[in-house]
């Protein structure tokens, strides 16, 4: 089917405060995973995924148990999502996802990214509805149909399978996360997911050109370094790199 997807995980960056950020935002995102669901990976999937993706970042041991330390208590930090959409340079859409302890201060830091760079913060649903919100996992393997066959005995409402060489993507509903993950786990044993989480996926793209190319890239770069921030989504379809 073809169906292409942009897998955003945040480059790591060599600085060791841009370490420091991304570190930051999967300490937090595990904590109010951990708070939510659970603090045994075994029991919350959705942790469990997080936790791996963490160490593939090379995010250090003692951060992932911290926040699981912080969840497990009876205070810590009252972290909330947020959700803002609207269109960036280009037109492009975009949803920004966020988890803050302080509402009024990370709205005015997100809106402020969008004033900046000449963008238009919207309302809720403004964009959301030109995307899907799916369940993916990429992952080494080669029988499709044994893959969709396990998905449907365990009754995942499979949205696509794609199988390019030796890797196959699965995407399902976002609320079938779990019940994906767990039918795939027991049907072939433990998997190293190439990719394993919750994404927004855009319905179709827009074409970044001319002077809104570097305008975007100013304007992600300044969503990105925003502590609130844990990702960002959007419909752009940037141009080849021509760096030599």
């Amino acid at each position: 089917m073809g169906r292409a997807f942009q897998n955003r995980k945040e480059s790591m960056a060599k600085t060791a405060d841009a370490k420091t950020k991304v570190y930051s935002k999967y300490g937090r995102e595990i904590y109010v995973c951990a708070k939510a669901g659970g603090t045994d990976p075994n029991g919350n999937l959705a942790l469990r995924g997080l936790m791996e993706r963490a160490k593939k970042d090379q995010v250090p041991s003692h951060v992932i148990d911290k926040a699981l330390d912080k969840a497990s208590g009876a205070g810590g930090e009252d972290f909330s999502a947020a959700r803002y959409e609207g269109f960036g340079p280009g037109n492009v859409m975009v949803i920004v996802d966020c988890l803050t302890d302080n509402p009024n201060r990370t709205f005015g830091d997100v809106r402020g990214c969008f004033t900046k760079t000449k963008s238009k913060i919207g309302t809720p649903g403004s964009v959301s509805h030109m995307f899907d919100h799916c369940a993916i996992f990429s992952f080494a393997g080669s029988d499709e149909d044994a893959v969709l066959e396990a998905l449907m005995e365990a009754n995942v409402d499979v949205t696509d399978i794609e199988q390019e060489g030796e890797r196959i993507t699965v995407f399902a509903p976002h609320t079938d996360y779990a019940k994906a993950k767990q039918a795939l786990l027991d049907a072939f044993g433990e998997i190293d997911f190439e990719v394993d989480e919750i994404q927004f996926l855009p319905q179709t793209t827009t074409p970044v050109e001319g002077d809104d190319v570097a305008m975007f890239e100013k304007f992600l770069g300044m969503l990105n370094e925003l502590d609130d921030v844990q990702n960002v989504y959007h419909s752009g379809e940037l141009p080849e790199s021509t760096d030599a």
